[in-house]
C-alpha cells in the first residue's frame, strides 16, 4: 500500500547544503494540504517494501553500529538529515513533522517503549559524530522514547545506504570521481517493522503526523496479532 508514487508530482523537497541557503530566509515551513481521510490504524494491511540491507555506521561516540541493530527491534521511522538544513520543507519540516509524531506515540502507553526514531546523517564530513551527538542531545530532550542518530565514516559508505534505500541525493565529486559530499536530498521517511522491513516511504505529500500515526498503529496491531 506505499504511497509513494502517488505522491511523485508533489514530492520534490529539497533540502540544500548550509552554503547554498546561506542568504535565504527560510520562514516558517507550512504543512502540505492533506487531500483524504486517513483510514482507521488496523483496517489496512501496509505491503512489505523491501528489507534492510546491513551497514556499518557511526554512533555519536564514534562507534561502529550496525544498521540492522538500530532498525530491528522496535518500529523505527528513519529519515536522512542534515544538521545544519535549513530549507522550510526540509529537514526542519521533517523535524515538526516528527515532534507531532512522538507526542502521539509518548501518549499511547502501548507505543511508546515500542517506536523509535532514527536520524541519519547524509553529511559524514560536516556531520561528525562529535556533530550528531550535539544534535541527539537536543533531540532527545523530554523525548519520552528512543531517537538514535548515526553517521557514517565517509561518503564512500553512505552511498550504497541511500542507494538501498531509494533515498535520492545529488553527489559532488572530485575530478577523480571519487565522491566529497551530498548536496541535497528529496524528504522521505521510512516505516520500518521490527524485523527490519521497510513497510512505507513518506514523501511530501504524506507527511502528515496522524497518517504516520495510524500506520505505526497500524504495525503494532499486526504485530500483536502475531503474538
Amino acid at each position: 500500500m506505499s504511497r509513494l508514487h502517488a505522491a511523485a508530482a508533489i514530492a520534490g523537497a529539497i533540502c540544500a547544503s548550509a552554503a547554498a541557503l546561506s542568504a535565504i530566509d527560510p520562514g516558517a515551513a507550512v504543512a502540505p494540504r492533506m487531500e483524504f481521510s486517513p483510514p482507521r490504524a488496523g483496517s489496512y494491511v501496509l505491503q512489505k517494501i523491501q528489507p534492510i540491507a546491513d551497514a556499518t555506521l557511526l554512533d555519536p561516540a564514534g562507534r561502529p553500529t550496525r544498521l540492522s541493530a538500530a532498525t530491528t527491534g522496535r518500529i523505527t521511522l528513519l529519515t536522512f538529515f542534515y544538521t545544519y538544513c535549513a530549507d522550510p520543507l526540509g529537514c526542519p519540516f521533517a523535524y515538526n513533522t516528527l515532534t507531532e509524531v512522538r507526542r502521539g506515540v509518548v501518549e499511547d502507553a502501548r507505543l511508546a517503549k515500542r517506536v523509535r526514531f532514527l536520524s541519519v546523517s547524509l553529511d559524514p564530513t560536516t556531520d561528525t559524530p562529535e556533530a550528531i551527538g550535539r544534535y541527539q542531545e537536543m533531540v532527545k530532550r523530554e523525548s519520552g522514547m528512543e531517537w538514535d542518530v548515526l553517521t557514517a565514516r565517509s561518503v564512500r559508505v553512505l552511498l550504497p545506504v541511500l542507494d538501498d534505500f531509494g533515498q535520492d541525493v545529488s553527489v559532488e565529486r572530485s575530478p577523480d570521481g571519487t565522491p566529497r559530499r551530498t548536496l541535497h536530498h528529496m524528504l522521505k521517511m521510512f516505516l520500518i517493522d521490527r524485523a527490519g522491513m521497510v513497510r512505507e516511504i513518506y514523501t511530501l505529500a504524506y507527511l502528515q503526523p496522524e497518517v504516520i500515526l495510524n500506520d505505526i498503529r497500524t504495525l503494532y496491531l499486526e504485530e500483536r496479532g502475531k503474538g
